[in-house]
C-alpha cells in the first residue's frame, strides 16, 4: 500500500511492483512473447496470459460474453 515500485526497467527506466510485471514488460523490448498457443506455437504468441486465453477461446468455440439486451453470444 505504499506505492513503492522496487522493479525497475534497465532499458526504459519504468518501475514496476512486482518483478513478474518487469519480465512481461521487458517482453515488449525484446520482442519475446512469453505465452504461445499449444496448438498454434509460435505462430500464436502473447505478452500477456489474458490475450492467450482469449485466443484459445476461438479453439474451443467458446462464446464467455454474453449481451444482457439481446442475448447474443461473443
Amino acid at each position: 500500500h505504499t506505492g513503492e515500485q522496487p522493479s525497475k526497467c534497465l532499458e526504459c527506466s519504468k518501475s514496476f511492483r512486482n518483478s513478474s510485471s518487469l519480465i512481461t514488460h521487458q517482453c515488449l523490448h525484446t520482442r519475446e512473447k512469453l505465452y504461445k498457443c499449444p496448438k498454434y506455437g509460435k505462430r500464436k504468441s502473447c505478452n500477456h496470459s489474458s490475450c492467450l486465453v482469449r485466443h484459445q477461446c476461438i479453439h474451443m468455440a467458446e462464446r464467455p460474453y454474453k449481451c444482457p439486451e439481446c442475448e447474443k453470444s461473443f
